[in-house]
């Protein structure tokens, strides 16, 4: 379950008497006195953020809008483009409304969408709070999207709370939106107006519109595997072989011959992925998605050449009987390390034992960990780790020139 919105004005308080406490606290804390109570947690820990990274309350900073055509692209690339409509409208249709206005922004906290009040528009317009502004605390200081996005969860701030002096006449309520199948975030809801307008209800009503936004995004999701499912239909009608059909997220629209799973790898153009049921799997491209099945010799496993082409090593994965080649130019290094690995065999190699066959001692194992990082984003599955081998399915060849020729996995 999300995290909850802390309030922070108390049940039944006087908006215009707390709000003039919260600025005898902030006036204290920003010149240096002792306040005469202290700050939420949540204000300080922000508070010290902002004055360390060195922001005058007094004096905001620049926070001039992305141009147009960078703010259409952003739009075009956030998923909360499938539910944005839904949220401004879900905001705005309360009897309140023409208290406040609606911003949804993207992970970066650039504002992507505004809704609400004429009036309040036109004062969020006078503090830079528009279309295409990035509202980080690093930007612009302690402020609930800003906030929100440092502490990754739900903030409500209000009137004095906020760093800057321009933005004490204000409120905001701003929740984080996460992607409900990998938990990655993908923007704020945010509602602000005048401070003395903030009514107790605002707090339910952003949790709820964003319960609502991400089940909204987890209903898209499934509609877009459905119809993967359709237009792969004949592919895996027509296979032999065990196959997936995925997204470029490597979520699992439809399976065959393989036991069901969410999610495997995700695919990407002329690199290998392991897949539990299917060994490596060279992905075809589809029109929305991927093919992943295994080459026609994987029943007797792979073989990959390692050869020297005009200077360059030179990695093909050859399956016979099967048209779809692979093949990938190396660094040295690179080259190397599966040198090393198809001359260790099945029983594999440590970081430790990997540092000494490249550099003759054990003082480059985060070097060789890294390396093979590196490889495995090249290669995918051909290497395992834990220990560092060549996968079971494959059968490494070095040709003559390209160093010594160890046997058949």
């Amino acid at each position: 379950m999300a995290a909850r919105i802390t309030g922070a004005v108390a049940p039944g308080a006087d908006l215009d008497r707390h709000a003039h406490a919260l600025l005898a606290v902030h006036d204290a804390v920003m010149s240096g006195d002792t306040p005469p109570s202290a700050p939420r947690p949540l204000v300080s820990r922000s508070w010290s953020r902002v004055l360390e990274a060195g922001l005058d309350p007094s004096r905001p900073a620049d926070r001039a809008p992305l141009p147009r055509e960078q703010i259409e692209q952003r739009r075009r690339t956030s998923p909360l483009t499938r539910v944005v409509r839904e949220v401004l409208t879900a905001l705005t249709a309360v009897a309140d409304a023409s208290h406040f206005i609606v911003v949804v922004t993207d992970a970066d906290g650039v504002i992507l969408w505004r809704r609400g009040s004429s009036g309040v528009l036109r004062g969020a317009d006078r503090l830079g709070f528009q279309c295409g502004a990035r509202w980080t605390e690093a930007v612009v200081g302690t402020n609930a999207i800003g906030t929100a996005l440092a502490e990754r969860a739900p903030v409500q701030l209000f009137a004095a709370e906020h760093f800057e002096e321009g933005q004490h006449p204000w409120y905001c309520t701003a929740t984080p939106v996460h992607d409900p199948r990998t938990g990655a975030l993908l923007g704020v809801i945010d509602v602000s107006g005048p401070a003395l307008t903030m009514h107790p209800a605002v707090t339910a009503l952003v949790e709820t519109t964003t319960a609502l936004a991400e089940m909204r995004l987890r209903e898209h999701h499934a509609e877009s595997l459905r119809r993967l499912r359709r237009s792969a239909e004949h592919l895996v009608a027509t296979s032999s072989a065990p196959v997936l059909v995925v997204d470029d997220d490597g979520w699992v629209a439809h399976g065959s011959g393989v036991p069901v799973r969410d999610r495997i790898p995700v695919p990407q153009e002329g690199r290998l992925i392991a897949v539990p049921g299917l060994g490596l799997c060279l992905p075809e491209r589809l029109p929305e998605g991927w093919l992943v099945r295994p080459p026609a010799a994987a029943a007797t496993g792979l073989e990959a050449r390692l050869r020297t082409v005009a200077g360059s090593d030179v990695l093909d994965l050859v399956a016979a009987g099967d048209d779809r080649g692979w093949s990938t130019t190396l660094t040295p290094r690179h080259a190397q390390i599966l040198r090393v690995l198809a001359g260790v065999g099945a029983s594999g190699c440590s970081a430790a034992q990997l540092s000494r066959a490249l550099f003759e001692d054990e003082e480059h194992k985060v070097t060789v960990r890294a390396e093979v990082s590196r490889l495995r984003r090249v290669v995918g599955g051909l290497v395992t780790t834990g220990p560092y081998r060549i996968a079971d399915d494959v059968h490494l060849v070095l040709d003559p020139w390209a160093g010594p020729l160890t046997g058949r996995r």
